[in-house]
């Protein structure tokens, strides 16, 4: 009886750490890893269609987490939506522009981010993607058709005067060309909006990075991807949550046996 009630009870935690382990995430992470869209300034609460999407954001009609008139207003320069200015350091290569306004289009539509999407304490977002896996052609085409254009800083975050109401260079500060900033497709890509990316080792069709733009015709590659994580996330979150209780468990299995 007491060896029966014994066993109960070890059933019992191990079923406990099961769940526990399940819902664990590392902090700051949101638990809903597919099919979201951030708490941010301009995103909607959920996404769903949106057949009138502008442009460069076209790809995430089916399902978006952007509106109508946020996609045309991201193609604006200066755009209202953030009052930040592409040229301001003289007039960026069109070719140039166009990275940045795909991703824009990324940033305010996708719904495939969850599994890099973190809390944060800023005044007009309550959440940001981090690390995401950029493709890396993606990532070389952005830095190769930049390079010439000039930037007078390497963290496009934060750091700017914004005294006139719109990003200007700050006191100091030296219009250079892209290259001088970014010397690597890397230095770009991570360090421009504060590792809101990562250079992947994988290329697009692979299934293991998220592509910047895509042709809608083909379907949306970055719901694979958003899938492929988010199970290894939820793996790995419940492998260390059960293994973590293991760990307490053995004290009792220790008094278990001797019984």
């Amino acid at each position: 009886m007491n060896m029966a009630w014994q066993m109960t009870q070890l059933l019992l935690l191990v079923s406990v750490a099961t769940a526990w382990g399940a819902q664990s995430r590392t902090p700051g992470a949101r638990r809903d890893l597919l099919n979201v869209c951030m708490d941010a300034k301009h995103h909607k609460t959920k996404p769903g269609p949106e057949d009138k999407l502008h442009d460069q954001c076209t790809p995430w009609r089916k399902n978006a987490c952007c509106s109508h008139n946020t996609s045309q207003e991201l193609h604006k320069d200066p755009s209202l939506l953030y009052n930040f200015n592409l040229d301001h350091c003289g007039k960026i290569e069109p070719a140039c522009k166009r990275h940045f306004i795909q991703d824009n289009c990324l940033y305010e539509c996708s719904p495939n981010l969850g599994p890099w999407i973190q809390e944060v304490n800023q005044s007009w977002r309550k959440e940001r993607f981090l690390d995401v896996p950029l493709c890396k052609e993606d990532c070389q085409q952005w830095w190769e058709d930049c390079r010439t254009s000039y930037t007078c800083k390497s963290n496009w975050h934060k750091g700017w005067d914004w005294s006139s109401g719109s990003n200007k260079c700050p006191a100091g500060a030296t219009c250079r060309t892209f290259e001088t900033y970014f010397p690597t497709p890397a230095a770009l890509c991570e360090g421009i909006w504060s590792h809101s990316y990562k250079l992947s080792n994988y290329s697009r069709g692979s299934g293991r990075c998220i592509q910047m733009w895509f042709d809608p015709a083909q379907g949306n590659p970055n719901e694979e991807v958003a899938r492929f994580y988010a199970l290894a996330m939820s793996a790995g979150a419940m492998s260390h949550g059960i293994g973590l209780l293991l760990l307490s468990l053995v004290p009792m299995l220790h008094l278990w046996l001797l019984s």
